[in-house]
């Protein structure tokens, strides 16, 4: 027996034991202890923070004894009611003299902004965490159990939790638990309150995704940091949000933008021609708005104009030059342009779309003239590959050529001239006119489909049953091994009865 007898020996860890049991013992303990202790402080420094700024400076210095007591006797509390684990276990309480050391506040410290819940089952610590977030500016709500602060969260918005880690019944733990668990809380930030030699606990929930830690006592320096630190990064994720739903709604509005669009360039598309003279056509583009632009119609009862354009690039910019230019076309225009004339139209399309006045886009186009009185085709091409005519023979050998060489784009130099080809068109030709994007593949062994290639496979089209233009997509759609081809693919048939 010690010479202190035995009442002295009573709070000790010898006599209170050190096992699980005992441990828990002396947590709670410890909690009981601490807790008014802990008050004190907070309320003598409110008070001295009061204090000082109404200008009462004769009390500030007894305030602060006040304060250095209890600090005094926590440290007594925490020294003598640890279970002895070693040196590492038995806290020093450095930090938590340090942080918790008065000082005041200065008035003119920036306020916090936002709604903090504080979850404790002790009255006097909700009241007092409550009192100095409302002067720091936040707006408060307190809950006295776990489950209360669930009921809460669930019926009110907060940009803040400060959740107390001991509480009866439901836990600090595992109302944390919970709120992570649903979808609709998961972002919520969570601040916990814990002791100092409660680490493990708080290590945990920082694991499950608390955002910090507060230790009791709670130094009002410490609580506006780690509270203005919490609400500044839930307001930055929220502004990220906002963002980033703006972001969504705009690119909706852009797509349904987009997608009137589309329908407006393909309604410029032309239907399908029947009579002595009938067309088809196939339009892949290869984003939701594309360069090429065509068409076909009878300029009078003899000649039908036949056009296919492509414009540089991809996108609204070269959706709308292309629908320029065909609407050019579609309306002759053109002032002083003969339209049966090839060479005239692309002279006068260049005059018109010179590329500095276009965004620096150009594009190339092929133009032809079908006179029907004497099965003639006559044609111009600006920078753009040439039909294919394929010419009734065997049908082991039939006659293809092709039509129109590759001369400067329409809008590149204002100078350009277009020279005209002319040919006859027997009975029964078949006429392909298309753009680059057809026979510019690139097969699945990385290799480009060769344009000769392309040539030979049009002419051996059979021209009966499933359309030939049906049968050429799928054969590059073969060769290429995707659905999706990297280019505006676009190509017309036309058959002279």
């Amino acid at each position: 027996m010690s010479e202190r007898g035995p009442a002295s020996d009573l709070g000790t860890p010898a006599a209170l034991g050190t096992s699980s049991n005992g441990q828990d013992g002396l947590s709670h303990l410890r909690h009981e202890l601490r807790t008014p202790l802990n008050q004190i402080i907070g309320y003598s420094e409110m008070l001295e923070e009061d204090a000082a700024q109404a200008g009462l400076t004769q009390f500030v210095a007894d305030l602060q004894k006040i304060q250095r007591a209890a600090h005094d006797l926590l440290a007594t509390i925490n020294r003598e009611l640890m279970p002895d684990r070693g040196p590492s276990a038995r806290p020093q309480n450095r930090v938590s003299e340090d942080i918790t050391r008065p000082a005041s506040i200065s008035a003119s410290a920036a306020r916090l902004n936002g709604r903090v819940l504080v979850v404790d089952d002790n009255d006097v610590n909700r009241d007092m965490l409550a009192r100095r977030l409302e002067h720091q500016g936040c707006t408060v709500a307190v809950a006295d159990s776990g489950v209360r602060a669930l009921e809460i969260i669930t019926a009110q918005r907060f940009d803040l939790v400060l959740l107390d880690v001991m509480m009866p019944e439901l836990d600090g733990e595992a109302v944390l638990r919970r709120l992570k668990d649903d979808p609709a809380t998961r972002d919520l930030p969570v601040v916990m309150i814990s002791a100092v030699d409660d680490i493990e606990r708080v290590a945990r929930c920082i694991e499950m995704g608390a955002e910090d830690y507060l230790p009791k006592p709670c130094h009002p320096a410490l609580l506006r940091a780690r509270v203005g630190a919490s609400l500044e990064k839930k307001s930055l994720r929220d502004r990220e949000r906002q963002a980033h739903q703006a972001l969504v709604e705009s690119q909706k509005q852009l797509a349904l933008e987009l997608a009137d669009a589309a329908d407006y360039v393909e309604s410029l598309l032309p239907a399908p021609l029947t009579g002595t003279v009938s067309a088809e056509w196939r339009f892949i583009p290869s984003t939701s708005l594309g360069g090429d632009a065509f068409g076909y119609h009878w300029l009078d009862a003899g000649h039908l104009a036949i056009y296919l354009l492509d414009t540089c690039g991809h996108g609204v910019g070269t959706a709308l030059l292309s629908a320029s230019a065909i609407n050019v076309l579609r309306s002759q225009s053109l002032p002083a342009t003969d339209f049966r004339q090839p060479a005239e139209v692309l002279t006068g399309l260049n005059s018109a779309f010179q590329m500095e006045k276009q965004n620096n886009l150009f594009f190339t186009i092929w133009y032809g003239v079908y006179q029907a009185s004497n099965r003639r085709l006559v044609y111009a091409s600006g920078g753009h590959p040439p039909a294919v005519l394929v010419r009734p023979g065997s049908a082991e050998a039939p006659s293809a050529v092709t039509l129109g060489a590759s001369h400067v784009p329409v809008g590149m130099f204002p100078e350009a001239t277009y020279p005209t080809g002319r040919c006859d068109v027997p009975a029964g030709s078949r006429l392909f006119v298309y753009s680059d994007g057809a026979y510019e593949i690139q097969r699945e062994d990385g290799e480009m489909w060769p344009f000769e290639n392309f040539v030979e496979h049009v002419a051996q089209l059979p021209g009966t049953g499933e359309s030939d233009l049906d049968r050429l997509v799928n054969y590059a759609r073969n060769l290429h091994g995707r659905p999706d081809f990297d280019d505006d693919l676009s190509i017309m048939r036309i058959v002279f009865h």
